[in-house]
């Protein structure tokens, strides 16, 4: 990714003061910021399809173990490190490019009582601060779909992974037609935007050095999922909810997401590698 395209994803997201917006809602729900737990975050904590219950359901496939140090690659605010973290005992480490977002998952990581199990710091997905086989386990969700250079990002996951250590990818990839409408969350235009097929994401993973286990594809999950949403975003919003991080675009992206989805211009995929040895 270059350097313009990186600054353009991180002004995408990281929009005003990310951790204040948060702890504005939290108080607006009725939640104590200072005992504030993991699941009473699961409104907002989850920046992808699906949210709490999609992540359940890709960690679910890598078998991970206590004893396991995990990376998040483009952490956001740390809601998927906070769910393996507090779950499963993994000790998690986060990158991302956005620094609004690491604040804030440093933060609600402070705020939950993680901060022993899980860390984070800015940097780039294509130049990764870590020594070569540093983890046990990667996951990265709805990170991929921001960067042009997607071989680029596998072999650096893969450099950084132990021989066997399993990758776990979620990510939008483009479907068999045309048609995706702007904006979306991860993307007001084109620009930023960069899918690939399932197809061609294998192609990608094998040639940086893993092993394809499983290709699953979430797409009625998706559907289901906005469709839920946007029932319950006409009822008026919620004090925490997503819109908080995404802001008043957000009724806007998920009913593009909603409309591309049952068009099949995309698909949500988990794809379950193993770095080769």
């Amino acid at each position: 990714m270059s350097d313009k395209l990186e600054e353009a994803v991180a002004r995408h997201y990281g929009v005003g003061d990310v951790t204040d917006r948060i702890l504005k809602a939290m108080a607006a729900a009725g939640i104590d910021a200072e005992r504030v737990t993991p699941e009473q975050l699961v409104p907002i904590d989850e920046f992808h399809i699906g949210g709490r219950a999609a992540t359940i359901h890709a960690v679910a496939k890598m078998g991970l173990k206590a004893e396991d140090h995990v990376l998040d690659v483009g952490c956001g605010i740390g809601g998927a490190s906070r769910y393996v973290a507090s779950t499963v005992g993994c000790r998690v480490t986060g990158i991302d490019l956005t620094p609004g977002y690491v604040a804030a998952a440093q933060e609600l990581a402070r705020r939950t009582g993680l901060s022993d199990r899980v860390s984070y710091g800015v940097g780039s997905a294509l130049a990764m601060p870590f020594a070569d086989r540093a983890f046990d386990a990667a996951i990265t969700i709805h990170v991929a779909m921001n960067i042009r250079d997607r071989a680029g990002l596998y072999r650096e996951v893969a450099r950084v992974l132990k021989p066997g250590a399993v990758f776990c990818s979620y990510d939008v990839m483009k479907g068999a037609k045309q048609g995706l409408t702007f904006p979306v969350p991860w993307a007001e235009t084109p620009e930023t935007s960069h899918l690939t097929t399932p197809q061609e994401m294998q192609v990608l993973l094998r040639d940086a050095g893993f092993d394809v286990r499983e290709v699953d594809d979430r797409t009625e999950f998706g559907i289901a999922f906005f469709r839920e949403s946007l029932a319950k975003a006409a009822a008026g919003p919620v004090p925490l909810g997503l819109h908080v991080v995404m802001g008043a675009s957000a009724p806007e992206k998920f009913r593009n997401m909603l409309a591309s989805l049952e068009s099949d211009a995309i698909s949500p995929v988990v794809v379950i590698a193993k770095r080769a040895g």
